[in-house]
């Protein structure tokens, strides 16, 4: 189920959005440092969606979408500018970690559970390493698995649009408290799946 699989469809959509950034002399490294600015900016927003205003988790859903986008369009440019290499794709995946990181970051900091946000980002980094330690074995990078990057970015903005109007919660939690969990057992499940996979191939 991982819409990281659907990335070489999306070439159509992309390319304005190269061209833009390639006339106005943006580089690769430029839009993954700009995908990051809006996940730190998500992450605040998230906060005070928790603690000021509601209507902040809409700003913040739109933020997460960005970085996403932005996070296709990076590569995109690469190959666009010729200038595709080992060393942007360190940068990327490195901000790309750190993104992840504080975006459930403001989440957990925004309803005050550093438990569930504890449990959820090592959910998600182990899901993004054990990805990339396959091809640090020999093998392809891994993008399968029950979530990908891709799937856990569209849920989180979702779910932000869905916490502006919906204040009920349920067994305690609230919208964001239940999608912190759904991305702590995920994450966890997606990362030994990923794991099984790449033990198997060794093997």
């Amino acid at each position: 189920m991982t819409l990281d699989r659907l990335r070489p469809y999306v070439t159509g959509a992309l390319r304005p959005f190269v061209a833009g950034f390639d006339r106005v002399g943006m580089t690769p490294n430029g839009v993954s440092v700009l995908a990051f600015v809006a996940a730190v900016l998500a992450a605040g927003a998230f906060y005070l969606g928790g603690t000021a205003a509601r209507w902040w988790y809409a700003v913040a859903a739109a933020l997460v979408f960005a970085n996403g986008w932005l996070d296709v369009v990076d590569g995109a440019l690469a190959r666009e500018q010729n200038v595709a290499s080992p060393a942007g794709d360190l940068l990327d995946h490195v901000l790309d970690r750190y993104a992840d990181i504080v975006i459930i970051g403001g989440l957990a900091a925004g309803i005050g559970d550093y438990v569930l946000g504890f449990l959820a980002v090592t959910g998600v980094v182990l899901t993004s390493y054990l990805g990339t330690q396959a091809q640090a074995v020999g093998l392809d990078r891994v993008y399968g698995g029950l979530v990908g990057r891709a799937d856990r970015l569209a849920l989180i903005g979702l779910v932000g649009f869905l916490a502006y109007p919906v204040e009920s919660t349920f067994a305690g939690y609230g919208v964001i408290g239940w999608l912190l969990i759904f991305l702590a057992v995920v994450g966890h499940l997606t990362a030994l799946q990923r794991f099984y996979y790449s033990m198997t191939a060794l093997e």
